[in-house]
């Protein structure tokens, strides 16, 4: 491993050598400066994990030096060196954001220890930088895959909405990517930086997830041999997801309304209800209308929750968007059973586009990562779950009306016209399924006079 880059400003030649002896015999590649104005010019060229500086020098002090630092790079750790004299400055100094600071003379173990704490500090800045990349990326809307009009209308709705406090409902069926969407609002907003806690609705009994939801102290009921903060007091400053909210027992939806309407909960065992700040997102494959027709679902509690509303479109409806989730996932899998990559073929694409999915996003990831497993260099139509080779078989007979047999060029023209009709008239996505240029698809379909 690459020695780690220590900076020593002190103007003190005897110090100075010290200091370099020191640090070098420890491990560090160690620069030198004996003035701040020298320390300027050497601090931007090297990544530097830790700067240790006096504070007293002549002409620019170590205090300014802090500040001028802090101006190249906010995140600079900084020690500062000072005589029991001057303690006052080191109190200003780590006001001003010095990491630390240790007076002269120092004992060597100690500024030593001082500066591994340093570095583990830095590490930590670029572990938590580098994990917050990560979460944007894995949470940005370029990781919801799709191009289709109906899911461009969905992002704009997010856009809007993600730096507003207002409460979100989500639907869509099962598999069509409800909590991704609720985690793309949390992390697109400026609650981003706090929890986002998920929880289904429907999975819990209801004693339990009265308890979930709002918490309970210490003998409240059998078992409860701790207080529970509950998930709203849990989700301080950030988002509480509600899934499957249409599942909630009505006694709970009462209860889930008053803490909607007054910012706070009662945890079980007490009478005095605690304030929460939380964002609340709720998401249903049911129709939460025809539920409040039927008295299943509160509709004060459906119009609390109901401020934006947000359809996910089923993947049916969205079919032009499927060889790139098919690829998306076909890539993924390959990652993560550290394989080679694999290409669909045609057949197996068509075959893809023309499925159901009544399992959506999630049934054709499913799908995806079995014919994988199950597929040699390619993944083509035998690799795939049997249920849609077997659509595939019924939906692609090309049979003529009177029982005769088509032509060659008749088969390719229903062939292509079928693969349009599938994704919503969409010629690129249609001549990527297809395997040909878009300018070969238009000269087929002018010979075939569709265009």
């Amino acid at each position: 491993m690459s020695k780690q880059n220590v900076l020593v400003v002190e103007d003190e030649e005897l110090m100075r050598s010290i200091l370099r002896q020191l640090l070098e015999n420890a491990g560090y590649e160690v620069y030198t400066a004996d003035s701040a104005e020298t320390a300027l010019e050497i601090f931007p060229t090297r990544d530097f994990a830790v700067t240790v500086t006096d504070i007293k020098m002549a002409a620019m002090d170590g205090l300014e030096l802090l500040d001028r630092l802090k101006t190249v790079d906010e995140e600079a750790i900084i020690i500062v060196m000072t005589a029991y004299s001057s303690v006052d400055s080191a109190i200003s100094a780590l006001r001003k954001g010095v990491y630390d600071y240790v007076t002269k003379p120092f004992v060597n173990e100690d500024l030593l220890q001082r500066i591994r704490n340093a570095i583990r500090t830095k590490e930590l800045f670029r572990e938590n930088r580098a994990l917050r990349r990560e979460l944007d990326k894995h949470y940005s809307f370029a990781e919801i895959i799709g191009t289709s009009r109906r899911l461009q209308e969905v992002f704009g709705i997010v856009k809007k909405v993600a730096d507003t406090n207002v409460s979100v409902l989500i639907q869509g069926e099962s598999g069509t990517g409800k909590e991704l969407i609720a985690r793309a609002i949390h992390f697109n907003s400026s609650r981003a930086a706090k929890p986002f806690l998920a929880v289904n609705c429907g999975a819990l009994p209801e004693s339990l997830l009265e308890s979930e939801l709002f918490g309970h102290t210490r003998g409240a009921f059998t078992g409860a041999i701790t207080d529970k903060k509950g998930l709203f007091r849990s989700a301080e400053g950030g988002t509480l997801f509600l899934d499957e909210i249409g599942e909630m027992p009505l006694s709970l939806q009462v209860k889930l309304l008053r803490a909607l309407q007054e910012h706070e909960v009662t945890p079980l065992g007490v009478s005095i209800p605690v304030k929460f700040n939380a964002r609340i997102i709720a998401a249903t494959n049911k129709n939460l209308e025809t539920e409040v027709e039927e008295n299943r679902f509160r509709e004060d509690l459906f119009y609390r929750l109901d401020v934006i509303e947000i359809s996910l479109p089923p993947l049916r409806e969205r079919r032009e968007d499927i060889p790139l989730l098919a690829k998306h996932f076909a890539f993924k899998t390959a990652r993560a059973q550290n394989a080679p990559e694999k290409t669909i073929s045609p057949e197996a694409m068509t075959a893809l586009v023309g499925y159901g999915w009544q399992g959506n996003i999630r049934e054709l990831n499913n799908a995806i990562e079995r014919a994988f497993i199950l597929s040699g260099e390619e993944i083509d139509l035998e690799s795939l779950p049997p249920k849609i080779k077997l659509d595939a078989q019924t939906n692609f007979q090309m049979r003529d009306p009177e029982g005769l047999r088509p032509t060659l060029e008749e088969i390719e023209r229903r062939y292509i016209l079928e693969i349009l009709k599938s994704v919503g008239e969409d010629k690129t996505a249609a001549a990527e399924i297809l395997g040909i240029d878009l300018s070969t698809l238009y000269r087929r379909m002018k010979r075939y006079d569709e265009i």
